[in-house]
């Protein structure tokens, strides 16, 4: 795909991956492991300006990014939840940035081309939260405009980005999607081995 710079992601791997009870982001997939897949599905988009937030098992993550040139931030308060990291990632983008995806570091199967489709969505009328569905149900990862930024980083509302983004719902679009491995992610060591089956 063309290369978009006024666009960027922000990839969420600082969690503890308690319920896994392995590293989630080093975990095998494919020819790879788990972060990198993701990221390998950001950039088959056109998507080039990535920050993954690292926390969590900082120091085994960060060798694997600098190998593959991907910028990193720390977020040093990771314990005190997602909203955290997100702030982290979003803060360090750089100025300017049109949209950005929010990806949790755990969704392994969602497609480039859902990317690409929401991409394509946002051509036509930029602007507002792009949440790709599959059937109904919202997933990720969703598209999210840089005006929001600044809202993000002023405040840590009750509910975290789920409250900051309902309090836009009138700016939300769905945009349906064949792709299941939107609703896909890897909590679980049950739910990793589905996953490598698929």
């Amino acid at each position: 795909m063309p290369a978009r710079p006024d666009l960027a992601a922000v990839i969420l791997a600082a969690g503890r991956s308690s319920r896994m009870g392995s590293f989630k982001p080093l975990l095998p997939f494919g020819r790879g492991t788990v972060m990198e897949r993701v990221i390998s599905t950001v950039y088959e988009a056109g998507v080039e300006t990535i920050r993954i937030v690292v926390g969590w098992n900082a120091h085994l993550l960060i060798p694997i990014l600098e190998r593959l040139g991907v910028p990193w931030v720390r977020n040093e308060r990771f314990e005190e939840g997602m909203y955290t990291s997100v702030r982290a990632g979003v803060r360090d983008l750089p100025t300017g940035v049109a949209a950005f995806f929010l990806l949790p570091g755990d969704i392994p199967l969602a497609q480039s081309a859902t990317l690409t489709r929401l991409i394509a969505e946002w051509d036509k009328r930029p602007g507002g939260i792009f949440c790709p569905c599959f059937e109904g149900g919202r997933g990720h990862p969703p598209l999210i405009a840089g005006a929001y930024i600044p809202e993000i980083l002023r405040e840590t509302p009750p509910g975290g980005l789920r409250t900051l983004l309902a309090r836009h719902a009138e700016d939300a679009r769905d945009v349906e999607t064949p792709d299941l491995g939107i609703l896909v992610d890897l909590d679980t060591p049950e739910e990793y081995r589905q996953s490598l089956e698929k």
